[in-house]
């Protein structure tokens, strides 16, 4: 059972910055070097919304259009650790973010960018951006 706790959510005002982070508890998934790694969010009465994914051990990063050019994903390979610098804040990035991680590719080698084909997932921390 692979286990992620994110930390880093909080309060800020429109234009702050926050840091997530998730780090994950085995050893064994932390070898398997085709995994997918994403960040999902989510806000009440809505769908998990796909926020950004990384390939891992690569560099190859995704994201959706609402956070491009605000929103950077990276990942400490040594521990195993995922990242979500989150700048320019809008009130309307305030949700409950998740981070994901999936062994799961597409038939030509893509990480998805859909909750469904992700396994494991953190608990979630909450961020706020008031006007």
């Amino acid at each position: 059972q692979v286990r992620l706790v994110e930390s880093g959510g909080g309060s800020v005002q429109a234009g702050g910055s926050l840091r997530l982070s998730c780090a994950a508890s085995t050893s064994t998934y932390r070898r398997d070097r085709r995994k997918c790694m994403a960040w999902f969010r989510q806000t009440p009465g809505k769908e998990r919304e796909w926020v950004a994914l990384i390939e891992h051990g690569g560099t190859t990063t995704y994201y959706t259009d609402s956070v491009k050019g605000r929103f950077t994903i990276s990942q400490d390979i040594t521990r195993d650790t995922l990242y979500l610098q989150m700048n320019s804040l809008k009130p309307e990035d305030t949700a409950m973010y998740y981070c994901a991680a999936s062994p799961d590719r597409s038939p030509g080698g893509y990480c998805y960018a859909v909750s469904s084909r992700y396994d494991y997932w953190g608990q979630g921390t909450q961020v706020t951006v008031s006007s």
